[in-house]
C-alpha cells in the first residue's frame, strides 16, 4: 500500500473512532486518492480535534452524497451536471462550486511504445474505436488495448468531452476504477493506452503523449496550450461553514496550494 493509501486510511481509521469535528468527503478518485487525503493529514496535524472520513468511488458520488445528506464535501474533477443540480434544489440542497485546482488529462502508452505523439482526432479514433491497430498510428503492428475510467467518474465524462467529441467509447474499452489501476495496467500492456490526471504521470512503465503538440505540463495548462485541461472542484451545500469552511480555506490558502502543486496538480492561482 502506498503512503498515499496508508495516510487516507489512518484518517479514516480515526475518523471511525471519533464523532466531533468530523468531516465527511466523499467523491472523485482523481482528488480523494492522493491530494484531498495528504490536504486532510496536514490538516488534521494542525487541528488534531478534526478528525476525517474519506471515500473516493467517482465524481458522481459526491453529487448523491451531498443530496442524501451523507458528505459535508463533494469531491468533483467535472462540474455537476444541470441534472444534479435541479436534483440538488428539489431536496432543498443549493450545489456551491468551488474551483481547488487544474488538472490536464494525461494520454499514457507502455514505455516501449514507440508513438511519442498523437493529433486530437487521433485520440479520438482510438478511443471510440475507429482506429485499432497501433500500425495506423506510426507504431509496431498489433492491437491497441484501450482502458477508460468507468462511468460513474468525472474523468470519463471530461474525457469524452474534451478529447472525443462526447462520442461513445469503443465498446472494447476497458473500465477502471481508478487513475492507478489505468497506469498499473498500461505499465504492465505494450499495447494499452489509457488517460490519467497529472498527479499519475510519473507511474514506473508509462510514458505521457504530446497531444497537438504540446505535453500534459503545469506551465501548458496554466497558459491553456494542452488541449485536455479541465479544473477540478470541490462542492458544498450552500456556502461552507465551520470545519468544512475551515478545511476549504486551508485548501486554497498558501499552504494547501503548495500541496496541490507537491502532488502534480496545478494551483488555481
Amino acid at each position: 500500500m502506498n503512503s498515499f493509501a496508508t495516510a487516507a486510511t489512518a484518517l479514516l481509521l480515526s475518523a471511525t473512532l471519533a464523532g466531533a469535528g468530523q468531516l465527511v468527503i466523499k467523491g472523485s478518485d482523481t482528488l480523494g486518492a492522493k491530494l484531498v487525503p495528504q490536504w486532510a493529514e496536514a490538516y488534521q496535524a494542525a487541528h488534531p480535534e478534526t478528525t476525517f472520513n474519506i471515500a473516493a468511488e467517482g465524481s458522481s458520488t459526491a453529487f448523491a452524497a451531498l443530496l442524501e445528506k451523507s458528505a459535508d464535501i463533494g469531491m468533483s474533477s467535472r462540474k455537476a451536471k444541470a441534472t444534479e443540480v435541479s436534483a440538488a434544489a428539489a431536496r432543498g440542497v443549493k450545489l456551491n462550486e468551488i474551483t481547488v485546482a487544474h488538472d490536464g488529462l494525461g494520454v499514457i502508452v507502455n514505455e516501449g511504445n514507440p508513438v511519442r505523439s498523437l493529433t486530437r482526432e487521433q485520440v479520438e479514433q482510438i478511443f471510440t474505436g475507429d482506429v485499432t491497430d497501433w500500425s495506423a498510428l506510426g507504431g509496431d503492428p498489433g492491437a491497441i488495448s484501450v482502458y477508460t475510467r468507468n462511468t460513474s467518474s468525472g474523468t470519463y465524462a471530461d474525457f469524452k468531452e474534451l478529447a472525443m467529441s462526447k462520442r461513445d467509447y469503443a465498446g472494447s474499452a476497458q473500465k477502471m476504477a481508478g487513475n492507478e489501476q489505468i497506469a498499473s495496467e498500461v505499465a504492465k500492456n505494450a499495447a494499452g493506452i489509457g488517460y490519467v490526471g497529472m498527479a499519475y504521470l510519473k507511474t514506473p512503465g508509462i510514458r505521457a503523449l504530446e497531444v497537438d503538440g504540446a505535453a500534459p505540463t503545469a506551465e501548458a495548462v496554466q497558459k491553456k496550450s494542452y488541449p485536455l485541461a479541465r479544473p477540478v472542484f470541490l462542492y458544498t451545500d450552500g456556502e461552507p461553514a465551520g470545519e468544512a469552511k475551515g478545511f476549504i480555506d486551508y485548501a486554497l490558502g498558501t499552504d494547501g496550494q503548495r500541496v496541490v502543486e507537491e502532488v502534480g496538480f496545478v494551483p488555481v492561482k
